[in-house]
C-alpha cells in the first residue's frame, strides 16, 4: 500500500483553517481511537496553535510534527514542543497500539509472540482491574450496615 520510505500521515489538525484531518486509509481503527485522536490533535491546535500532524515514518513509528506559518506571533513553539512530551508520557499505550497496527497492517510485519502475549497481558490485566474496582465499589453501595444507618 504504501512504500517503506514514504511519510504517511495518520491525522492532524490547523488552528488557521480550523479544519481536523484523518486519513481513510486508517478508518478500520476503532471509532473510540478515532475519536481520541481528533480530540488530542484539535486540542494541541487551541492550546498551541499552527498546524498538528501525527504521521509514520518507514519504519512504522509514529511522529509528531508541529509548525507554525512565520506571521503567526500567537503559535507557541516551546509550549508545543513540552505539549508533545506530556501527550507522549500519558498516551502511551495508545501510541504504541497504533505503531503495532501499523506495522502490521500496513508494512506486512508479523507480531512476535512475546509482543502479541505483552499485549493480551496488559489487556486482560487492565480488565481485570477494572473489574475489580467496579465489583468493590458495588459491595461498599449494598452494605447492610450502610443502608440501615440510612434508614434510621
Amino acid at each position: 500500500m504504501y512504500s517503506d520510505d514514504e511519510k504517511v500521515v495518520l491525522c492532524g489538525a490547523s488552528a488557521y483553517e480550523q479544519k481536523y484531518y484523518f486519513n481513510q486509509d486508517f478508518s478500520s481503527l476503532p471509532q473510540g481511537v478515532q475519536e481520541e485522536l481528533h480530540v488530542m490533535c484539535v486540542m494541541f491546535t487551541v492550546e498551541i496553535g499552527g498546524i498538528f500532524t501525527l504521521w509514520f515514518d518507514g519504519e512504522g513509528n509514529l511522529q509528531f510534527e508541529t509548525d507554525a506559518v512565520d506571521a503567526d506571533a500567537m503559535y507557541d513553539e516551546i509550549g508545543g514542543a513540552l505539549r508533545i512530551k506530556q501527550l507522549q508520557q500519558e498516551k502511551r499505550e495508545l501510541l504504541e497500539s497504533l505503531e503495532l497496527y501499523y506495522r502490521v497492517f500496513f508494512l506486512g510485519e508479523e507480531i512476535s509472540e512475546e509482543e502479541g502475549e505483552a499485549g493480551r497481558y496488559s489487556q486482560q490485566e487492565n480488565g481485570g482491574l477494572e473489574k475489580e474496582a467496579k465489583g468493590e465499589a458495588c459491595k461498599e453501595a449494598n452494605d447492610p450496615a450502610e443502608e440501615g444507618e440510612d434508614s434510621v
